[in-house]
């Protein structure tokens, strides 16, 4: 389940985490970046920093301040290409000289069906999303960026979205917008993609790391019951979908409207995109099937609905 609502640190404040290891958090607090994105400062000497967040001076003056005596930023590191992550990296490493690493631009990783839809031009999507975001340096899945005593593990993890990072630290791991513990992560086509984040998800699961520091909210102690829950909530949504779909055909926006009953009007398009990754996924899989073109309008069918007392389900 999300995280009581006590996680409240001061904006531009450097919070030590662990040795090592401490958390500076951005003034961009919203329904959607929860207080505000948290950027991380690995290192004792040579720094990396993690997610500088928006293009916001205040923080980046805040990121320069924590800087102790003997300490310099080496490496920026970019979870995703969202404009509450990736901006600030261009002016940080102007001021720094550090190289901005991450997956690749804003583009990058996007599975052949999200290629499709984009180019179609009918999916939407496109939220808050750095399009001139480019690093200095790409990232291979599993590639290891060493710096001044520390090292750290690059991890392709699309889902949320297509050139999604985690970065492995030890026995932790940075999430960015993957696994958060506050809610759980938006997912909207084409630069989000449900079947990339459901086997990301498993991926994280598979390495057991004992802590998770989110993009987003504190850090999340028990790791393996938030992905537990995280894989089991898309899983009911899947069978939510499904549910509605087995009454009659519908649309993304008229599944959303059936089954998030309690959200937020304000939240409802978010809702609809998160449908929309649900019934994109069941096309893939060969559960649903569309009239005419796929796109963020198309009518849904269900090609498996059960029959009561067939055994089939």
């Amino acid at each position: 389940m999300p995280e009581p609502d006590t996680f409240d640190p001061v904006a531009g404040v450097a919070f030590t985490l662990a040795p090592g290891l401490r958390r500076i958090l951005a003034p961009n607090p919203s329904p959607m970046t929860y207080r505000g994105t948290n950027t991380y400062l690995i290192g004792t000497r040579g720094i990396a920093v993690i997610d500088p967040g928006p293009d916001n001076l205040a923080h980046m003056d805040a990121i320069l301040a924590a800087l102790e005596q003997g300490q310099s930023i080496t490496h920026i590191l970019i979870t995703h290409a969202h404009l509450d992550h990736s901006p600030l990296a261009r002016p940080l490493a102007a001021v720094t000289g550090a190289p901005i690493l991450a997956f690749g631009n804003a583009v990058a990783g996007r599975s052949p069906m999200m290629q499709r839809l984009a180019a179609g031009g009918m999916i939407g999507g496109g939220e808050g999303v750095d399009g001139d975001f480019a690093p200095d340096v790409c990232l291979a899945d599993g590639e290891w960026i060493v710096g001044d005593g520390w090292q750290i593990k690059a991890l392709w993890t699309p889902g949320h979205f297509c050139n999604h990072l985690c970065f492995a630290w030890n026995d932790a791991v940075f999430t960015g917008d993957l696994v958060m513990g506050w809610a759980s992560s938006l997912v909207s086509p084409p630069d989000g993609d449900l079947t990339q984040f459901m086997t990301s998800c498993m991926r994280l699961m598979e390495l057991g790391a004992s802590v998770l520091h989110p993009g987003h909210g504190a850090p999340v102690t028990d790791a393996a019951s938030r992905l537990d829950w995280l894989i089991a909530h898309r899983q009911m949504r899947e069978r939510e979908v499904l549910a509605q779909l087995s009454k009659a055909p519908a649309t993304a926006a008229i599944l959303a409207r059936a089954i998030y009953t309690s959200t937020p009007a304000r939240l409802m398009p978010a809702a609809t995109r998160n449908v929309l990754a649900h019934l994109i996924d069941l096309h893939g899989r060969g559960r649903l099937h569309v009239d005419g073109s796929l796109n963020a309008e198309a009518t849904f069918v269900r090609l498996d609905i059960p029959h009561a007392g067939t055994g089939v389900h």
